[in-house]
């Protein structure tokens, strides 16, 4: 796509990107709410969009399908007074009705082995029901304008006008870092396409180009962003991947979350786990009655939350050098 119709497409989202904002006084509502009350709190919500990374992780979904469950999550949430005993429903219903749209129909995950790995105690018909209600609340059809919709588009433009520099700017480690981001409430008040050009530049300040800073405040006046918008939301993403880039916040390896299951189960799950070897069968000897593994199904977890898995795009790699060092001088400081 040249130059022209990207600026064209990405005016044409800015424009249409409010009608996919959450509702800002419904997420104060949450963001106000303390830990024991009885409706969702700020640290519940959080807790809950970091198990569905975990999830996106597990099931080898794409960021797009996270980035759409959180939004479809948070415009719900923001919209109606869930109980907490339903948000593990209405999660992993946004995650399903994300993972329909964003996936290859081949790689989606039935409903009832996503309620099982995701370690719920709901059925197949509350997770429909859910996902009903969801859909009809938020008149949602096939699509969302999101960060990441901007991201890409904001990559695009970038490499358009600097060809030379195609390994610069790292597209995935933009999204983990985007996804980073939403795994705190507070930058689902932001409007995307200023949250996605805080991180843009956030990663352009750190490889200290001057070409791409200028693509950058090029695509601010065509959007018309307000310097002082930009500036607060550049701010909080800077701190948000300081403290995710410091020792003292835990990142934990997905490889710690491990499931054990029946010969089975692994076949049910399409899974490529290794399972016992079989003795060799004899050409023409093929014995039909071997009976199947009947062993139960066992799931161990070393962790008591599924957001001790994030995916490895959650470690430190995508959270460069330079932020670490700036998080130790202000230890020292």
């Amino acid at each position: 796509m040249d130059a022209y119709k990207l600026m064209k497409e990405l005016r044409l989202n800015y424009e249409q990107e409010v009608h996919y904002l959450p509702k800002e006084t419904g997420l104060s509502l949450i963001e106000a709410t303390s830990q024991d009350d009885s409706r969702i709190s700020a640290k519940c919500r959080n807790a809950k969009v970091e198990d569905l990374w975990s999830l996106t992780s597990f099931f080898g979904y794409s960021t797009q399908t996270f980035v759409l469950a959180v939004n479809l999550l948070d415009r719900f949430l923001a919209m109606i007074r869930v109980q907490p005993k339903h948000l593990s429903c209405a999660s992993l219903s946004c995650l399903h009705m994300a993972a329909k749209v964003t996936e290859e129909e081949c790689n989606l995950t039935p409903g009832d082995e996503l309620i099982r790995i995701g370690q719920c105690r709901f059925t197949v018909s509350d997770l429909n029901r859910m996902e009903k209600i969801v859909s009809e609340k938020l008149n949602f059809k096939s699509k969302a304008i999101t960060a990441l919709t901007f991201l890409h588009l904001y990559h695009q433009i970038a490499l358009s006008h600097c060809t030379e520099r195609k390994e610069t700017l790292n597209l995935e480690k933009l999204e983990a870092q985007l996804k980073a981001c939403l795994c705190r409430i507070s930058f689902s008040k932001a409007k995307p396409s200023v949250l996605a050009l805080s991180l843009l530049r956030q990663e352009i300040e750190a490889v200290q180009s001057e070409d791409m800073l200028e693509i950058a405040y090029h695509i601010q006046r065509h959007l018309k962003i307000a310097d002082s918008e930009l500036l607060l939301w550049s701010e909080r993403v800077a701190r948000c991947l300081l403290d995710y880039a410091s020792p003292e916040c835990s990142k934990p390896n997905h490889r710690k979350l491990q499931w054990i299951v029946s010969r089975r189960t692994a076949q049910n799950l399409h899974s490529y786990r290794s399972v016992p070897e079989l003795p060799t069968i004899p050409e023409n000897c093929w014995d039909e009655s071997e009976s199947e593994d009947s062993s139960e199904d066992v799931m161990s977890s070393g962790e008591e939350s599924l957001s001790s898995s994030l995916g490895s795009d959650a470690e430190g790699p995508f959270f460069p050098l330079h932020l670490r060092q700036k998080h130790r001088q202000h230890l020292h400081a």
